[in-house]
């Protein structure tokens, strides 16, 4: 994989790579915690809520709600869901296992605005097609290695027998 861009601009995506990875931990910490900004304490998963529901559910008038809100509080789909977030911000934030954490996290965000169709501010773009393109240009540039440890992660043998873990 190519080193990031030489001179400041590297660090322009590693600033992206943390503040995206930041996103998503916030979201997991919240859906688990309850902190009380997206999600109130009573519907935390740590007090026996359910971190698909609230979301899900309310995509119930729109285009694929019907397939959506048949996933919402499935405890697979918790699980799924909150492992998806904490993996995703780890390997973000750390700047390890890019390639998958770009994949997987393009995925999330794919379906969180499949299921937000159709959209209410714009016909087709919203911040979820945009962190995605976003996750593929951190890849793409090597982001991990600046600020990162995608340089030691890339040099493991475990990375080296297995490139897709890059």
């Amino acid at each position: 994989m190519p080193a990031t861009t030489a001179g400041p601009v590297r660090y322009v995506w590693a600033a992206a790579r943390i503040a995206i990875g930041w996103v998503f931990l916030w979201a997991f910490l919240d859906k688990l915690f309850g902190w009380g900004l997206a999600t109130p304490a009573a519907k935390a998963w740590t007090n026996g809520g359910s971190p698909t529901a609230g979301f899900l559910k309310g995509t119930a008038d729109h285009t694929l709600g019907g397939l959506f809100t048949t996933l919402a509080g499935q405890p697979w789909v918790d699980w799924l869901f909150m492992t998806g977030l904490a993996g995703i911000a780890t390997a973000l934030i750390l700047g390890i296992g890019m390639r998958i954490a770009a994949t997987t996290g393009g995925l999330l965000l794919l379906m969180m605005w499949a299921a937000e169709l159709p959209l209410t501010t714009n016909p087709i773009i919203d911040e979820h097609i945009i962190y995605a393109i976003v996750l593929i240009g951190l890849t793409l540039t090597g982001a991990g290695t600046t600020l990162g440890l995608g340089t030691q992660w890339t040099a493991t043998p475990l990375v080296r027998r297995f490139p897709i873990l890059k």
